[in-house]
C-alpha cells in the first residue's frame, strides 16, 4: 500500500529552522517526482518546492528561495525539507506529495508552527 509518512513538524521561533522528512513505501521512490506543500489556515494550498527523481533539479517557490531546500535520499526511500530563517508567515500544515505521469500521493502533513 502507497504511505507517505511526514515528520519534523512543531514549535521554533522566528529566525530559526526545522528539517521536515517523508517517508515513502509501496511504490518506487526512486521514479518519482517529489514536492513539499503547505496550507496555512484560511488559505489555499500552495508548492514550496519540487524535486526531480535523480535529484539533479530543484525548483522552489518565490518566497521560499534562499531559506529552504529541497532533497532526497533515494537509498532510503525519504525526501527532505530544511526551512531556514523562518517567519510567523510561514507558519502551515506541510504535504508531502509523490507524482508520477497520472498518478499522485500524499501525505497526512505535519504542523510547523512559528511564534515567540
Amino acid at each position: 500500500q502507497v504511505q507517505l509518512v511526514e515528520s519534523g513538524g512543531g514549535l521554533v521561533q522566528p529566525g530559526g529552522s526545522l528539517r521536515l522528512s517523508c517517508a515513502a513505501s509501496g511504490f518506487t521512490f526512486s521514479t518519482y517526482t517529489m514536492s513539499w506543500y503547505r496550507q496555512a489556515p484560511g488559505k489555499e494550498r500552495e508548492l514550496v518546492a519540487t524535486i526531480i527523481n535523480i535529484g539533479g533539479s530543484t525548483n522552489y517557490a518565490d518566497s521560499m528561495k534562499g531559506r529552504f531546500t529541497i532533497s532526497r535520499d533515494n537509498a532510503k526511500n525519504t525526501a527532505y525539507l530544511q526551512m531556514n530563517s523562518l517567519k510567523p508567515e510561514d507558519t502551515a500544515v506541510y504535504y508531502c506529495n509523490a507524482r508520477k505521469l497520472g498518478w499522485s500521493y500524499w501525505g497526512q502533513g505535519t504542523q510547523v508552527t512559528v511564534s515567540s
